[in-house]
C-alpha cells in the first residue's frame, strides 16, 4: 500500500490537534513554555548534550497500513537570542546552507509556505519533493514557536537525471506520507533553549519483512528530527 487510507489520515489529523492543544497550553505560560524531559535536563543541555525523547503516542483512531512516529529534541544554544532563531526559520531560502545535506534545494512560495527537496540516506536514499505551510507566534520577546505542516510530499525517482519523476501513489514506498513539526524556544540562563517536535505518518511494516524494514522505517524519524535540532544549533551560533 503506497497510499494511507482515509482512517490513517484522520487519525493523524487527530493526534495532531490534541499535540497542537497541547502546545498552545504550555505556549501561554513562561513557566511552562517547554516541555520537561526531567530534572536533571537544563544541566545536561547546558554542557552541550541533545535531549532526545520518544513520545509514546495514543493508539486511538484506525491506524491500518499506516505507523505514527512522534519525537521530542531539545538543546542550549549558548548566546543565541530568540529574534536571531525567528530570523534563521523565516528565510526559508537559506535552509540548503543550513540543514544540508538533507535540504538539498528550498524555495519560499510566499510568507507563510515553502518547498523543499529533501533527501534521507541510510541503507537505501530516498529524494522527496515536499511542500509545507508555516506559521510563527510569540508569547513575548524571549518566547516563540513555529508550526509546520505538510500540504504535499512526493517521492521523487531518478532524482537529478534526464528522467527524474514524481512517482506514482503505486509505486511510492511510504517513507513519509505526513509530517508535522513543532518548534518551541525560550532565551535564558546566556542563552536560547530550542525544543522541537516531530509527529509523522508512514506506511507500516509488510507483514514478514520487519526483520529488514523496521530499523530503517523506525529509525528516520529520530535521525532526521536530531539532525535537524543539531543543525539549527550550529546555524544560529554561526
Amino acid at each position: 500500500m503506497a497510499e494511507p487510507t482515509a482512517a490513517a489520515v484522520a487519525a493523524f489529523n487527530a493526534y495532531s490537534r490534541t499535540v497542537e492543544g497541547r502546545l498552545a497550553q504550555q505556549h501561554r505560560s513562561a513557566r511552562e513554555f517547554l516541555a520537561s524531559a526531567g530534572p536533571d535536563t537544563e544541566t545536561r543541555l547546558r554542557q552541550g548534550e541533545l535531549v532526545i525523547e520518544r513520545v509514546t503516542p495514543s493508539a486511538d483512531g484506525d491506524w491500518s497500513g499506516a505507523l505514527l512516529h512522534h519525537w521530542r529534541g531539545t538543546a542550549f544554544a549558548p548566546g543565541a537570542k530568540a529574534a536571531d532563531f525567528e530570523r534563521l526559520m523565516r528565510d526559508f531560502n537559506a535552509y540548503p546552507q543550513h540543514f544540508a545535506p538533507q535540504v538539498e534545494q528550498a524555495k519560499a512560495l510566499s510568507q507563510d509556505k515553502v518547498w523543499m527537496r529533501v533527501r534521507q540516506k541510510h541503507v537505501i536514499t530516498v529524494v522527496m519533493d515536499t511542500t509545507y505551510e508555516v506559521s510563527f507566534g510569540q508569547l513575548d520577546v524571549q518566547h516563540g514557536y513555529s508550526i509546520s505542516k505538510s500540504t504535499r510530499i512526493e517521492e521523487i525517482g531518478s532524482p537529478g537525471s534526464r528522467d527524474e519523476h514524481a512517482l506514482s501513489g503505486r509505486d511510492e514506498h511510504g517513507f513519509l506520507w505526513r509530517l508535522n513539526t513543532y518548534w518551541s524556544y525560550e532565551e535564558r540562563d546566556g542563552g536560547l533553549y530550542l525544543q522541537i517536535e516531530a509527529v509523522s505518518l508512514t506506511r507500516a511494516i509488510p507483514h514478514g519483512l520487519g526483520w529488514a524494514i523496521a530499523p530503517y522505517v523506525e529509525s528516520i524519524p529520530r535521525e532526521s528530527l536530531e539532525f535537524t535540532l543539531r543543525s539549527a544549533c550550529n546555524a544560529i551560533r554561526r
